[in-house]
């Protein structure tokens, strides 16, 4: 009888130690983060501050469109001629980062509703005879950023081999070209033409609007399979609208 009962109390603490050791399983999925890509060189849309942290309009309206929709997200610097590419070969999952919404560039992704308006302006170096884009025929040199709107638009107006059309590979060389004299116009976003013109009142810089240049309209991207990820970005950027988020976060980057 003592045999059988000593036999029966090892059993049982045996049992008690195995279900000691085993951890309870973990069934909740983790969570997806969402890789973002952004050009951090065009300002104030996304640049990096002096502590190395991506910072601008693009990232505090991502940021607010991830925050409603309840998703996680982290960015990525990715260098603009590539950042098609990039979303295409599942490196990044979207692109926030001042993208304009073309028919050509929705062959190969999806856009949410727009989110800002832009338009095409010319900043003039000082002392150049640059009052109108048809001028822009005669300057000997007018900048781009490649594979840009302006781009696109410089390429039809003056020929895409045309020696007077010098491209950069970011806004920031171009705009540097400008301070140096090396072009004699830029051609660019006007939120980040603009922003640059704040900071550089006292060089004589001209800047240039004109109904020639159509308006625009930025748009966050994903790839075309990721159908309920856009539905989730365009009903939280509805929100964001409609609560006064957006236009408290527009206010900070373009108050006049």
């Amino acid at each position: 009888m003592k045999i059988r009962l000593l036999h029966f109390l090892t059993v049982a603490l045996l049992a008690i130690g195995l279900c000691a050791c085993e951890k309870p399983a973990n069934t909740a999925p983790t969570p997806k983060v969402y890789r973002v890509g952004m050009n951090a060189a065009f300002a104030p849309f996304g640049s990096v501050d002096t502590s190395g942290k991506i910072v601008g309009f693009d990232v505090d309206i991502m940021q607010a469109v991830a925050d409603q929709a309840g998703i996680k997200i982290v960015w990525v610097n990715t260098p603009w001629e590539g950042i098609f590419s990039t979303l295409a070969n599942a490196d990044i999952d979207i692109i926030a980062s001042g993208v304009t919404i073309t028919d050509e560039r929705k062959q190969s992704m999806l856009f949410s509703d727009p989110y800002f308006e832009a338009k095409q302006v010319i900043l003039v170096s000082p002392g150049k005879n640059i009052g109108s884009p048809d001028d822009l025929k005669q300057a000997h040199r007018v900048g781009v950023t490649a594979g840009t709107s302006a781009d696109t638009i410089m390429q039809k107006m003056l020929g895409k081999t045309s020696n007077a059309l010098v491209r950069f590979e970011s806004l920031p060389l171009l705009l540097k070209e400008v301070d140096n004299g090396g072009v004699d116009a830029a051609v660019g976003d006007n939120g980040a033409v603009a922003n640059h013109l704040k900071f550089n009142k006292d060089k004589g810089f001209k800047l240039i609007e004109s109904d020639k240049f159509e308006k625009e309209y930025y748009g966050i991207a994903v790839r075309p399979a990721d159908t309920d990820l856009l539905a989730k970005i365009n009903g939280a950027l509805k929100t964001l609208h409609s609560n006064g988020s957006y236009d408290k976060i527009y206010a900070t980057y373009f108050a006049k």
